[in-house]
């Protein structure tokens, strides 16, 4: 399995590839094996920097109404594809634990290692465009340093999470605590689920 590290190392690498076009539709171009898990995370990491990209452009006071909706439609779409990726990956984790006996006095973790990686990719995310922030040429030396002190809160934050990934694989390895997989429901994008759907059948 992949520390903490070498999983940061992948998320730099897809976000360092989409700026190199900075378009929320270049296509992706995962550099790894389908079956693997590192294209996982390549992929997880992508989908967060195109949404991160659309929730931008969304924003826009003058944005077209209609193509709001459109994005808004591909910012739904896009959130099931990234749980639909996170879940995978904790399938990667179950069968890597599957042989693993948990210690009768394990304690359970409230997220799985890959709701952790979720937040770090995330996270990193916000490293790259909070660091932007602090080399803009045509921004106020107030708005330079309150990003450079935003930045180093997220940097100590970005180490706060390493340890904590390597310290839970570790923990669930030897036993120390067990790896509870719920899946995440969501109802509104089920049309048997949401009301405002099934009603209008």
């Amino acid at each position: 399995m992949l520390d903490a590290a070498a999983c940061y190392a992948i998320f730099q690498q897809s976000i360092d590839d989409y700026h190199v076009h900075d378009h929320v539709d270049t296509p992706i171009k995962n550099p790894y094996p389908p079956t693997s898990f590192e294209y996982l995370l390549f992929q997880k990491n992508w989908i967060d920097t195109v949404q991160w990209h659309l929730e931008d452009i969304i924003r826009l006071p003058e944005i077209d109404p209609k193509e709001a909706l459109q994005i808004k439609r591909r910012i739904d779409k896009s959130n099931q594809d990234r749980t639909d990726t996170v879940e995978k990956l904790d399938d990667y984790f179950m069968e890597q634990f599957r042989h693993v006996e948990p210690d009768p006095m394990a304690r359970i973790n409230s997220e799985t290692p890959a709701w952790l990686l979720d937040r770090m990719s995330i996270l990193m995310l916000k490293i790259y465009h909070m660091k932007e922030q602090t080399e803009r040429t045509d921004a106020s030396p107030d708005h330079i340093a309150r990003c450079e002190a935003k930045l180093h809160i997220l940097l100590e934050q970005k180490m706060d999470m390493h340890l904590a990934y390597d310290q839970l694989l570790e923990d669930i390895g030897k036993g120390a605590r067990r790896m509870k997989v719920y899946r995440q429901m969501k109802m509104y994008n089920d049309a048997s689920l949401n009301p405002m759907l099934y009603q209008k059948k």
